[in-house]
């Protein structure tokens, strides 16, 4: 399968790997590498993941994110890349 990632899920990534980078030096980009690295695995196992709100949601290996996508044919298309600490209902209102 292909991955498309949709400009709400780059702002997604650019906003995480902004608030890592505050954090410390460096962390901002091992952000990126490790979520790339997990949305790349959906080439193989996009659809597997349990579904909420609509979306496929596949939890991070590394960070306390959540990768939401569909399923089109034969394209994974990744919507949103949310924080999980945050509240149920603001991740619920960003997928809408």
């Amino acid at each position: 399968m292909k991955v498309q990632i949709l400009p709400s899920a780059t702002k997604d990534l650019e906003d995480g790997s902004d608030f890592y980078d505050r954090q410390g030096e460096g962390l901002g980009q091992y952000f990126l590498d490790s979520l790339f690295a997990d949305i790349d695995s959906l080439t193989l196992y996009g659809g597997v993941h349990p579904v909420y709100w609509g979306y496929h949601r596949m939890l991070s290996k590394r960070f306390p994110y959540a990768v939401y996508y569909r399923v089109n044919e034969r394209i994974v298309v990744v919507w949103r890349v949310l924080d999980c600490r945050r509240h149920p209902m603001k991740t619920r209102r960003a997928l809408q």
